[in-house]
């Protein structure tokens, strides 16, 4: 298939199907023939290399400055999709082309990763944001298994080893998209270094780096999650003690559903079950809040003790990644102990979110609705569409059903 010439299919889906064992065709023909095609045939900037992803949902360019965070997140989806889902060539080559212009642009002299660089890759800013290192370390094991090479593990190596001294230093370093509130710490940058930590640590066979992801698995654990408080915070203080201020209050039900999800993905790889109990009464209290009892879908941000105004930026609307989240996040819920109710919560989240969401007249996902549910042009937070949230919550999707599929569960046989 020629991915640059191929038009949208009418895998752009408007509702699950009713047989659960009909939900992995589907998503795999949502991911092969409606989502990815959109990224070729609009974005790859062939003269200069990476991606030119601040465009529209027509794909019309905005501006051609490149943030280092969508880079990363871009190289970690096209190698991925090569490696688990479409061994189509093309794939492989997008990665390649991610991959050398995000190393040649990405780091700076101290293995920091620069926030935003021209089309040419001319620093625009600097190191403002930690999680850019961490989409780094994961695109650049991802590439690494895609292309068979090791060559990028050396970057990975180093950008890991500056990303956990800085934050274990407790000097303040994120200053975008969000700003970290002075003497706090952020649930973002916890659950970002468990999965990042732990997929280096697991293929370099590396103990000193799993200890480290389980650092944050832990810290995760007992201090961002607040079971008093009926849910999981974005901002504790340093000493992990739950902070009655806006910050301290502010819950992003996206960022529960996505950390829980990553801590189950863990558990399994790990064999480490003790946390389960936890995670799952997490991840259910995360779609419970977060569900807009009101205009129905998931809210970006609420505060945990139900005061007004929410700290959370934007907190009324309804964006596309907690819905991709909540797609892995219940389906391993299912498989960890095949309880009816992730089924249901999963139906429930992608009746609303398909109606919704999918555009099907250029293919891929629009980004932003209103708390209505109603398009929303305007860019909230950073002026990008990236491949990333919904192409990975496919595939990580697509993926749990397929081992669901072949343990014999008969909802997905």
């Amino acid at each position: 298939m020629n991915l640059e010439k191929s038009l949208p299919h009418p895998g752009a889906l408007s509702r699950l199907p009713d047989r659960t064992a009909d939900w992995g065709p589907a998503y795999r023909r949502h991911l092969q023939e409606f989502v990815m095609p959109f990224w070729p045939r609009h974005a790859i900037d062939k003269e200069h290399g990476g991606l030119l992803n601040c465009i529209d949902d027509a794909g019309k360019l905005i501006t051609s400055d490149k943030y280092l965070w969508s880079q990363t997140r871009a190289l970690w989806t096209f190698s991925a999709i090569y490696r688990r889902f479409d061994r189509n060539p093309q794939w492989l080559e997008m990665a390649r082309s991610q991959y050398d212009f995000c190393r040649r642009y990405g780091p700076d002299d101290d293995c920091r990763w620069r926030f935003r660089v021209s089309r040419e890759g001319q620093p625009l800013d600097g190191p403002l944001s930690l999680a850019t290192n961490h989409f780094a370390i994961m695109g650049l094991i991802e590439y690494a298994l895609a292309a068979g090479t090791e060559e990028p593990l050396d970057l990975a190596r180093r950008t890991f080893s500056r990303t956990y001294s800085l934050i274990r230093s407790g000097q303040p370093f994120d200053k975008a998209p969000y700003a970290l509130p002075p003497g706090m710490k952020a649930h973002g940058t916890a659950m970002m270094s468990a999965l990042a930590f732990y997929e280096l640590g697991e293929f370099l066979g590396d103990a000193g780096t799993l200890d480290a992801a389980r650092y944050f698995c832990d810290q995760i654990i007992h201090e961002f999650i607040k079971p008093e408080r009926n849910g999981l915070v974005e901002y504790v203080n340093r000493d992990g003690s739950f902070s009655d201020t806006p910050p301290g209050r502010a819950m992003v039900p996206g960022h529960g559903i996505e950390s829980m999800w990553f801590l189950l993905d863990i558990a399994r790889r790990s064999g480490r079950k003790d946390d389960i109990p936890t995670i799952l009464k997490t991840l259910e209290c995360c779609l419970e809040r977060g569900w807009d009892p009101e205009f129905g879908g998931i809210l970006l941000g609420i505060d945990i003790l139900g005061n007004l105004p929410v700290y959370w930026k934007h907190g009324m609307f309804k964006l596309w990644w907690p819905v991709t989240e909540a797609l892995a996040a219940t389906l391993m819920a299912y498989e960890v102990d095949r309880s009816e109710k992730w089924l249901i919560w999963h139906r429930r989240i992608m009746d609303w979110a398909l109606p919704r969401y999918p555009v099907a007249e250029h293919g891929e996902w629009r980004q932003r609705l209103d708390r209505e549910g109603r398009p929303y042009d305007p860019f909230l937070v950073l002026p990008v569409k990236d491949p990333f949230h919904l192409p990975r919550g496919l595939l990580m999707g697509i993926e749990s059903i397929d081992r669901l599929r072949s343990s014999g569960d008969p909802r997905f046989s």
